[in-house]
């Protein structure tokens, strides 16, 4: 829905509002005119059934409003005597419009000290657990989302089974684009696998100031733009134009930022003419062909001294290839005194198997390439046009049409373009075993969700179940993912807090009941 078609449709709303609540605001005490004006009269609501204000801001924040208009049908109702279980059913069962039958053929009374205190102990849970989704939603969508690394490309930095927190607010919270959705899951309800959300309708999104911009070498979090499968491991062609805002997660290392000229010689990457330096807590990896004297690797060697964990493939009785080694693992091999040679796979060959599919580029020389700058002006032609349809198309929402050598947006000619958005470029650290920009091109801005912060847990994927203890990997637990050195874990101090903060409640509850 566009700026307009949303304004339309707010002033709709007031509209329903004032037409069923303007006898009621008037019991109450209030002028009929109250119900008519835009956030002052949801502002003169809450002091009718007796809330704070600041609920008001409550019904404004996408997905939080769900939880909440049904609570205040619930309220009004209970704030003119209507309280019991039939009247709430009623409330909620007609969307609101139960209160129409109230406002113009019942004569009720406004009850203005009313009791807010939960009447049984059901009606006490409701509120608490509901109380607890809205906070949990307000949370989770603008200043911590629980991720899990589910791939490898980022191995050694983020491992998968690694639980992180990631924050919203160090790039600026993303409001959601879509209004009616469960809260505090993306696109699928867990278990049932069905869509969590409707397509319809989709609000205008905006992004709240943030701490800091994305920066090279920033892990990043954002909703893939090419998402269009209906699961996120489910490649078999059912597709899913999703919401810009439940496209699936993704996790990746920003390389290339607005403005940058970036090219890839051999695998290593180049940042305007500079090969980029790598974080201290980076570890590339590669895929290596290793041959031996005809001596064949053991399991213990493998995952224990290589701490290998990806597949190997066995060429012949002394050719292995390894598909993520680090250059750490490539120096144990090599002196390892079975090992005759280790050569890193590089992809020698032109193909158009990468973005834009039009040059004879590959995953390991690539470019060089632009990423695109909010205000900055390329020049349009069929060999450039490539690279930028789909911002043109799908991220900036332009009609493009292509007749020969003639280019035309909006129905206008055009043989340039100015970007309205930034643009970043994101890979994986196991550059062979990760699908990333060099696949599909550009990560606009309004995709980028998060910062990953924080390793809350870690699982190891190798270690059945039935070894719980070892399959909690200890030492990466309450780790930071920035910062420099060896990632350190504060898992020892959150104990302490915790078993601190248990003392606490055990005492202050002793001491509240002696002095009872």
């Amino acid at each position: 829905m566009t700026l307009y078609q949303w304004f339309l449709f707010f002033l709709v709303i007031q509209i329903v509002h004032y037409l069923g609540t303007w006898k009621l605001y008037q019991k109450a005490g209030r002028q009929a005119w109250e119900a008519a004006i835009p956030v002052y009269n949801a502002v003169i609501l809450m002091k009718i059934i007796n809330r704070p204000w600041w609920w008001t801001f409550l019904l404004f924040i996408p997905i939080i409003n769900l939880i909440m208009f049904p609570v205040i049908w619930v309220e009004t109702l209970r704030s003119f005597g209507k309280n019991s279980q039939l009247d709430t059913f009623l409330g909620i069962i007609t969307l609101g419009l139960y209160v129409y039958y109230v406002n113009y053929t019942q004569d009720v009374q406004h009850i203005k000290d009313r009791s807010l205190h939960p009447k049984n102990a059901t009606a006490d849970f409701v509120s608490s657990i509901l109380f607890a989704i809205v906070v949990a939603t307000t949370v989770h969508t603008y200043v911590m989302q629980p991720f899990t690394i589910p791939t490898s490309s980022l191995e050694k930095s983020l491992l998968i089974g690694d639980f992180l927190f990631v924050s919203k607010f160090h790039y600026g919270a993303r409001t959601p684009t879509t209004a009616v959705a469960l809260p505090m899951v993306h696109d699928s309800i867990p278990f049932v696998k069905s869509k969590s959300y409707l397509s319809w309708p989709q609000l205008p999104s905006f992004r709240l100031p943030g701490l800091e911009n994305v920066e090279r070498n920033d892990i990043v979090v954002f909703n893939w733009p090419k998402d269009t499968v209906y699961k996120f491991f489910d490649r078999s062609g059912r597709r899913a134009d999703k919401p810009l805002d439940k496209k699936s997660n993704y996790v990746k290392r920003c390389v290339g930022i607005p403005g940058d000229s970036l090219q890839i010689i051999k695998g290593d990457v180049y940042v305007n003419g500079k090969m980029l330096p790598l974080h201290d807590r980076q570890r590339l990896q590669f895929s290596y062909d290793v041959e031996t004297d005809g001596s064949q690797f053991n399991e213990e060697y493998i995952f224990n001294e290589l701490q290998i964990t990806d597949r190997i493939r066995v060429n012949s009785q002394n050719s292995y290839t390894f598909s993520a080694l680090t250059d750490e693992n490539v120096a144990r091999l090599r002196n390892n005194p079975m090992v005759k040679s280790v050569t890193k796979v590089i992809d020698n060959q032109g193909n158009k198997y990468v973005f834009p599919h039009t040059k004879d580029w590959n995953a390991d020389n690539y470019g060089p390439i632009y990423i695109p700058q909010a205000g900055k002006t390329v020049a349009l032609t069929k060999e450039t046009l490539p690279f930028y349809k789909e911002i043109i198309t799908d991220y900036e929402k332009k009609n493009l049409q292509v007749n020969g050598d003639e280019i035309r947006i909006n129905g206008q000619v055009a043989n340039s373009y100015t970007f309205e958005m930034d643009y970043y470029w994101m890979m994986g650290d196991n550059r062979h075993n990760s699908e990333d920009s060099r696949y599909w091109g550009y990560v606009p801005a309004d995709h980028i969700v998060g910062k990953p912060v924080f390793i809350w847990m870690s699982l190891d994927q190798n270690v059945p179940w039935g070894k719980a203890i070892d399959k909690i990997r200890w030492e990466r637990m309450f780790t930071t993912v920035g910062g420099s050195g060896e990632p350190v874990s504060y898992f020892i101090y959150f104990v302490i807090a915790v078993a601190a903060w248990f003392g606490f409640d055990i005492y202050r509850k002793r001491k509240k009941k002696t002095e009872e």
